[in-house]
């Protein structure tokens, strides 16, 4: 069944409520809301229901609930492990395995929803619950299709729902003060920026055969859920190896390029890509390749020339050398991070945790951070992470604004996505309509969306 047809017709519920929104072609103007958004007091304290409670989840879970206005009401988790051990530490707290069970039993019991699953579950659980007027924070990327980036941007937006992307680094002190000194124009104009990660979320490999027992703690239809039927293999797709296949996850830009790309798009103001090109290996339909070199180019904005160029580089070795990325002193580059290069120099955003650095003439230079009262450097992650997921809990309650919300995750989601199709073209440049949501090459819009299985 295509999504398409999937998003229109299909109902979860006797009841009848519908999982996504109707969206016709075209994609971001073509969205109808299933029910009318509907006003309500704010509450006093904020009861939330948590999908996927396992690994990420289990950390979101208790960054929201470390909140001293949270009440956790409800956890749902496909392995039944993972959903134990949530269980002991929320004894109080009702527990299923599939969250559409739980979002129609409860959704008179809840103010605000945490989708924490695999990416191709993001779309789905989410909307469902938006569909129910609920407030939610849904971890990187926001979907795993573009076409569910658009729909989900919409419906929050017509709904006025309070949304966050979970990139906790965007409320990180570096983040916040790279983006203030790149708009106050440390290094003028930026013209291109480069960054890289050599984190390997990739599989070059063959696809597996044969079948193995599912486990008894795992319910494989739940955790395939919209995706398509497939066999269980150990320690293949659950827990921990989905990212790195395409039916699941969004490989290593999908994952850290979330991560990486959000300051810069953050600061520089940018909207989705003209063009994109990926240099990789062939497709095989099952793994993303495990080395990526991604180059988009942008619509100019007030912080960009107007040609503004973005190259990702990704998986082992990453980044490849260029003279953009030679350091002063012969100082060897962060692990991980981002250079912006600029009419009047260049400026390096190592990730994470660590100052940025400005680079003028080949010479480290110092600058001035006390004008924008962020206070001292904070290194210390365990104060840090919370900040983003406070933030969205504050927001629900009427107290603070979040500074991921869909409207701008959304977009910032389809921009990485764009690079994983354009990776089913190695070495052929992708030409994207933002108005009409589609490429100009007709091979490359039958992966905006999937084929979503009834289960």
């Amino acid at each position: 069944m295509k999504k398409r047809t999937f998003l229109k017709n299909a109902a979860i519920f006797g009841a009848g409520v519908v999982l996504f929104p109707g969206c016709g072609d075209g994609g971001a103007n073509k969205v109808a809301m299933s029910d009318e958004a509907t006003s309500s007091p704010l509450p006093d304290r904020l009861r939330t229901a948590h999908i996927g409670v396992g690994n990420m989840g289990g950390e979101d879970l208790a960054a929201i609930s470390s909140h001293d206005k949270v009440d956790v009401v409800a956890l749902c988790d496909v392995d039944a492990t993972a959903l134990a051990a949530a269980k002991a530490l929320h004894p109080d707290a009702k527990t299923y395995r599939d969250y559409r069970t739980m979002l129609e039993e409860l959704k008179d019991e809840i103010d605000a929803v945490v989708v924490s699953t695999p990416d191709h579950t993001h779309a789905p659980a989410s909307m469902l619950a938006m569909n129910l007027n609920k407030p939610v924070y849904c971890q990187k990327p926001l979907t795993h299709h573009v076409s569910e980036a658009r729909a989900m941007r919409k419906l929050a937006a017509d709904k006025g729902l309070i949304t966050q992307m979970g990139i906790q680094v965007h409320s990180f002190y570096d983040y916040k003060l790279a983006t203030l000194l790149i708009q106050d124009g440390i290094i003028g104009k930026v013209q291109r920026v480069r960054a890289w990660s050599p984190k390997n979320w990739g599989y070059d490999g063959p696809e597996p055969t044969g079948e193995d027992p599912v486990p008894e703690n795992l319910d494989w239809n739940l955790w395939l859920g919209t995706s398509a039927e497939r066999p269980y293999k150990a320690d293949v797709y659950h827990p921990g190896n989905w990212r790195k296949l395409v039916d699941y996850g969004c490989g290593t830009l999908g994952d850290m390029g979330v991560h990486i790309f959000d300051t810069p798009y953050n600061a520089l103001a940018l909207d989705v890509p003209k063009t994109i090109t990926t240099e990789c290996r062939p497709p095989n339909n099952f793994g993303f390749p495990e080395k990526n070199r991604v180059t988009y180019t942008f619509p100019g904005t007030e912080f960009t020339t107007e040609e503004f160029e973005w190259v990702w580089y990704d998986g082992p070795g990453a980044p490849d050398e260029h003279e953009e990325l030679v350091l002063p002193n012969g100082d060897p580059l962060p692990e991980q991070g981002a250079m912006f290069i600029g009419e009047k120099g260049r400026f390096l955003l190592p990730h994470f945790m660590e100052m940025p650095r400005l680079i003028v003439d080949g010479e480290y230079q110092d600058f001035d951070v006390d004008k924008f009262e962020l206070g001292e450097p904070v290194r210390d992650y365990a104060s840090e992470s919370p900040k983003h997921y406070h933030q969205f809990v504050d927001a629900c309650l009427g107290k603070a604004e979040c500074t991921a919300p869909f409207d701008y995750a959304a977009r910032l989601t389809e921009t990485i996505l764009l690079g994983t199709i354009a990776g089913r073209f190695p070495g052929q440049t992708l030409h994207w309509s933002n108005e009409k949501a589609a490429f100009e090459e007709e091979e490359a819009n039958v992966f905006l969306e999937s084929e979503y299985r009834v289960f």
